[in-house]
């Protein structure tokens, strides 16, 4: 496969390229459309999921789930901040740093529920994966678009940074 050695591709073939931003923009979309869901739901909190909770940090996230008005603080951080990342990726607007706080957020979500298979939770699991489930698939692939930004070729961190982009990195 040739290589690209100029802007805006940088060292990457424009394929490359094309399915990071396809790979950004998916789950842009699916962390938006998580967040909308849960916004748009007047019943959904997730004090159960905290509740739930029989791993690292199991008494704080019961103590929080107790706390109407921590859980209320959790749930508005949770939807706007779905929606936000969402938005940053799909947009390629601070995608970055998009990018890095859904890693945390995803990592919070496993912390919270891990796919132990020695562990029963209330909450109904799709199996037994032992450590690996969707959620560690999908923070693996936002650690990807960390390592390979894409949003300085395709995306409106091009125009917030057109030095960079201008030089070919992307």
């Amino acid at each position: 496969m040739t290589r690209l050695t100029t802007a805006p591709h940088g060292p990457y073939s424009g394929f490359q390229v094309t399915t990071l931003v396809i790979l950004r923009m998916l789950i842009g979309w699916h962390f938006c459309y998580e967040g909308l869901a849960k916004l748009l739901n007047p019943y959904w909190t997730s004090a159960g999921y905290l509740a739930g909770s029989q791993w690292f940090l199991k008494d704080d996230l019961i103590k929080i789930a107790a706390s109407p008005t921590a859980v209320t603080a959790i749930d508005l951080l949770n939807e706007w901040g779905l929606v936000a990342i969402g938005l940053g990726l799909m947009l390629g607007l601070l995608a970055r740093p998009a990018a890095i706080a859904g890693v945390v957020l995803l990592a919070l979500y496993w912390i919270v529920a891990p796919p132990f298979a020695t562990v029963t939770y209330p909450i109904p699991a799709e199996g037994s994966y032992v450590l690996v489930n969707k959620v560690l698939v999908e923070l693996g692939a936002l650690l990807v678009l960390v390592a390979f930004p894409t949003s300085r070729t395709w995306g409106l961190d091009r125009f917030l940074f057109p030095d960079r982009t201008a030089r070919g990195t992307t």
